[in-house]
């Protein structure tokens, strides 16, 4: 059907699956708004555009190509914003329908990336619609790099969230040039880093995006890249500095959970969807004091080792948690090529992720010769943490400068995920309601927790998605969303995970590790806003979204109380 809504037309279809209880996924569509070809001659002509107003003396553009990207026909710009933030641009010749997406990177970034997540078949991103851009955020090196450019006061600026806004000014001022208007829509998605990326520009610069896209955010950049991998890190590595869980003890754990904690969303699925009702202790998984067969169950030092990834680190002294949650039950298989090893000798992920924060970026005197081992779990360790939270994250509880702009936000989180604890997202979304209350926050914001999903996608559960038609239809047409169909593979796949590049301190092993596959079949499932979940009708193939319905309100991640509550509290972001 088609109905007259802001002067323009809107198609609404829905999904051919119905969800229960007469309800369905709707799949409105976004505002159908009309191609846009360019005015200038030819790409060649962006060479001549002045950056200097954005970026400052020495900003120019450095290339640009008359190409072609997933089939469709681009004018690719490259360009350099001073001192030194590199970006890029995928202006459409043929196919622009008057909207602009920016891209997150991941880890530490370092590298232009142009990888688009959560936006699992979206036509309007696969016709050619949108301009996209990225930028490496003010150095080079791959997102594993070493950090040491944290030293460079003018770099952390440009990583902390110069970079974004600057290039997102670029875009736009290279948009208006080629096709002699500007965007209708600007929209940002990012996950990880990305995700922090993400809030940051809905924060500090609430014009810049009319939606904004936030997967698993590293919002909380400076607690997650030292307490956090730090503690996963130094409790898998024994006295010797051999690594003691290892990943092919894994399954005996995840099979172990998911027996104990399956059941209690209400179906035996072979995924763990509501862990804040698991009671799980590994003591029930811990091979008896002398035995000599421990194929189907783990040592007393490896039980030690999982005990220890669940609670987290805490002040001996104190007792005070030092994070905001941990990893959750049923997320064991993807803990792999994070914080365990295939080998005794291997390095871990989390090791390369907290040394360049350690030592270069999270506290004010920084220490290149630091170690892990060294590294104190303490509460005075979180409080010197604090003079780079406002400059580093993005957790303020305070978005009305971005409602009033009429801003959209997005979250979704992996229930698996192994890098960034859900409770972190869980917290702001809680936060958020707190400082502004429930029903202001609903008009413009959305959190979906996905069971089952690592990070970024993938895991046992199904993590593509399409957030990005989602967020259109919200922003251009005021169709909030509701049940989001996701599906998986049998396959792993690369979707929503930041590309990896660039050397990781001391030779290890950093950035988003390998996919690993799905030990469940290929799924369709509806996921709804929080607190809601997807319900089991109680007949059909589980596996099938058309035998799913919303459920209750369920609280599926615990929040605990820790000192570090108040960083997601209203604050005023530093410039340095």
């Amino acid at each position: 059907m088609k109905i007259w809504l802001r002067g323009l037309f809107v198609s609404l279809s829905l999904v051919a699956s119905v969800i229960g209880n007469g309800a369905a996924v709707l799949a409105a569509a976004p505002v159908d708004l009309a191609i846009v070809k360019p005015v200038v001659k030819s790409c060649a002509a962006l060479a001549d555009v002045d950056l200097t107003a954005i970026g400052g003396i020495g900003s120019k553009i450095t290339e640009t190509t008359q190409t072609t990207s997933g089939g469709i026909n681009v004018c690719s710009v490259k360009g350099t914003l001073a001192p030194a933030i590199n970006f890029q641009v995928l202006l459409p010749s043929e196919t622009w329908t008057q909207r602009y997406m920016q891209l997150g990177c991941g880890g530490l970034c370092g590298q232009i990336t142009l990888t688009v997540g959560a936006a699992d078949s979206c036509e309007v991103y696969n016709d050619g619609g949108f301009v996209t851009a990225a930028t490496d955020m003010g150095h080079g090196g791959g997102m594993g790099n070493d950090g040491s450019w944290g030293l460079d006061a003018q770099k952390r600026e440009d990583f902390a969230y110069r970079a974004q806004h600057l290039t997102a000014e670029a875009s736009k001022a290279l948009i208006k040039t080629f096709y002699g208007q500007p965007q209708r829509y600007a929209y940002f998605n990012g996950c990880s880093d990305g995700g922090r990326e993400a809030l940051m520009e809905a924060m500090r610069f609430s014009d810049d995006f009319n939606g904004v896209i936030a997967g698993a955010p590293a919002m909380l950049f400076q607690v997650q890249n030292t307490l956090y991998h730090a503690w996963q890190a130094v409790s898998n590595t024994d006295s010797s500095g051999k690594v003691v869980l290892l990943t092919d003890r894994l399954p005996i754990l995840h099979k172990a959970v998911v027996a104990a904690c399956d059941e209690f969303d209400g179906l035996k699925d072979g995924l763990v969807s509501n862990p804040a009702a698991c009671k799980f202790d590994v003591a029930t998984v811990t091979c008896a004091t002398g035995a000599t067969d421990t194929s189907a169950c783990l040592t007393s030092a490896e039980a030690e080792v999982a005990r220890k990834f669940y609670e987290g680190p805490k002040d001996s002294r104190t007792g005070a948690h030092l994070t905001a949650g941990q990893p959750q039950f049923g997320s064991e298989l993807d803990w792999a090529g994070v914080f365990v090893a295939d080998k005794a000798d291997g390095a871990l992920m989390s090791t390369s992720a907290a040394l360049p924060a350690v030592r270069y970026l999270a506290f004010e005197k920084p220490d290149a010769k630091a170690t892990l081992a060294s590294f104190q779990f303490t509460e005075e360790t979180l409080e010197a943490l604090r003079p780079r939270h406002s400059f580093f994250d993005a957790t303020s509880a305070d978005l009305s400068a971005f409602q009033k702009a009429g801003g959209k936000l997005i979250l979704w989180h992996g229930l698996a995920d192994p890098h960034i604890s859900p409770a972190n997202t869980l917290s702001l979304h809680k936060a958020l309601q707190a400082q502004m209350g429930e029903g202001s926050v609903e008009s413009f914001e959305r959190l979906y927790l996905l069971p089952g999903v690592a990070h970024c996608g993938n895991g046992q559960g199904p993590g593509n998605l399409d957030l990005l038609t989602a967020i259109m239809t919200w922003v251009e047409g005021g169709v909030a969303p509701d049940a989001i169909m996701t599906r998986s593979t049998s396959h792993a796949s690369s979707f929503g995970a930041p590309a990896f590049g660039g050397k990781p301190p001391e030779g290890l092993k950093g950035g988003i590790p390998p996919k690993p596959k799905s030990e469940l079949p290929a799924m369709t499932r509806p996921v709804y806003p929080y607190p809601y979940i997807a319900h089991y009708k109680g007949t059909g193939d589980v596996y099938n979204a058309s035998n799913w319905e919303k459920g209750e309100a369920t609280e599926t991640v615990k929040l605990r109380d820790w000192p570090g509550r108040s960083l997601f509290g209203s604050y005023h972001f530093t410039k340095k």
